[in-house]
């Protein structure tokens, strides 16, 4: 089965050269594909873009926060590289149009695909360290995560939970998140979310995905209502 884009294509989307087509073939072939021959899918790839990945992050948050304590980064480094964020990552970049898969995994959609999505993140950074070098994937890496490397809502417990808590000891609703603005290419958006709590004022957040931009708005509540402090 073909895929619906090419390398060619994703050679400029990732701004990184495919030079050995064979490994970003695999990086990129799910083994759903292959039925039992998964060796030639992205599954040892992706082990050690996963390590990549997180010396990568460790490296920049171990550097970019000299006060944190072990705790902290930790909690940093596990949000940064949790299956939920590196599949926001494939979702921004649109690397799903770039898998060879089986008939059975084309049929299945949104959250069904996010560990594929994540790993195929992964494998992909797997295949840039390989034939580039890691100052390469470093760069990559940089660029895909900046914005969320330099967010502190990922230091602490996730904002979207933590408010639902919050609201629920002021009454029965829940929060309501309503998209109200989108901005940017279609390759590049920036979503506006606003949220709404019973009884206060609502807020807004804005992220390149919907996930981040409602995480976003919770923590301006949380902060604003001074359930979280603010962090210096």
């Amino acid at each position: 089965m073909k895929r619906e884009k090419s390398l060619e294509a994703l050679e400029e989307t990732i701004g990184v050269p495919i030079r050995d087509k064979e490994r970003f073939e695999r990086a990129l072939t799910h083994a759903s594909l292959q039925g039992e021959g998964a060796s030639r899918s992205y599954e040892r790839l992706e082990f050690l873009g996963d390590r990549v990945l997180g010396l990568i992050i460790a490296e920049r948050l171990f550097g970019q926060f000299p006060d944190a304590d072990e705790g902290e980064l930790s909690l940093r480094l596990n949000a940064l590289v949790s299956a939920e964020a590196c599949a926001e990552i494939a979702d921004e970049i649109g690397l799903f149009d770039y898998v060879r898969q089986g008939a059975d995994l084309k049929k299945l959609k949104g959250e069904r695909t996010r560990n594929i999505r994540a790993d195929l993140v992964e494998s992909l950074i797997a295949a840039i360290y390989l034939g580039e070098g890691l100052e390469t994937a470093r760069d990559f890496v940089n660029r895909h995560w900046g914005e969320r490397l330099d967010a502190d809502v990922v230091a602490r417990r996730d904002p979207k939970t933590a408010l639902q808590e919050w609201a629920h000891q002021r009454g029965p609703n829940l929060p309501r998140y309503e998209t109200v603005g989108r901005s940017g290419p279609d390759h590049e958006p920036v979503f506006t979310i606003k949220v709404t709590v019973e009884g206060i004022a609502p807020a807004e957040g804005q992220g390149r995905s919907k996930r981040f931009a409602e995480q976003e708005a919770a923590a301006a509540v949380l902060r604003r209502e001074g359930v979280w402090k603010e962090q210096g």
